[in-house]
């Protein structure tokens, strides 16, 4: 099956086939084999291994890839915030993409930090005023006995702080807005 998803502003092709019981997951070109086990509601515990070129995938072994966690939100309008590695990444199917202001491709406007989960706020790492980097630390979330820390996407400037310490949020619940600087 082949999609067409917008991720952080760009347009990319995946296909997804079956292979040996697995999904073989092709995108921009680069194959994975990849084994996914849902932990809750929203996180996908994920192994995936590359394909090398000329082999179909059934056989490739999982032991020398890589794991990684996925934790999924998803919003009304069919609008999905994927956080990987802390760091939320914004999915759209291609038929419903927003325009990008400037039509250069890269995302712009204000990043929306959302809970990936409900949880509790450890630590704000900033207040409104603040820049910050791209892969920046911004707020703590303990859940299911992890803490996740959610990352700047790119540089900007904090313009609103929704939560403080020790506060419950739900999944999907506004926790800061960074503005482009």
């Amino acid at each position: 099956m082949r999609y067409d998803v917008e991720i952080q502003g760009r347009v990319r092709q995946v296909q997804v086939t079956r292979a040996g019981g697995r999904a073989v997951v092709e995108v921009d070109g680069c194959r994975w084999v990849v084994d996914a086990v849902r932990i809750d509601g929203q996180i996908l515990s994920l192994l995936l291994a590359e394909i090398a070129d000329g082999t179909s995938g059934a056989a490739t072994a999982m032991a020398g890839g890589r794991s990684a966690e996925v934790m999924l939100a998803s919003h009304p309008g069919g609008r999905l915030t994927a956080g990987v590695g802390g760091i939320p990444v914004d999915v759209h199917p291609a038929g419903r993409r927003r325009p990008t202001p400037g039509g250069d491709g890269a995302q712009r406007g204000p990043q929306r930090l959302l809970a990936p989960m409900p949880g509790k706020v450890v630590r704000v790492l900033v207040k409104a005023g603040d820049a910050v980097a791209a892969r920046q630390p911004v707020v703590v979330v303990e859940a299911m006995k992890m803490e996740n820390e959610l990352r700047a996407a790119r540089d900007g400037r904090v313009s609103e702080v929704a939560v403080r310490d020790g506060q419950l949020v739900e999944a999907g619940m506004l926790l800061a807005v960074i503005a482009d600087s």
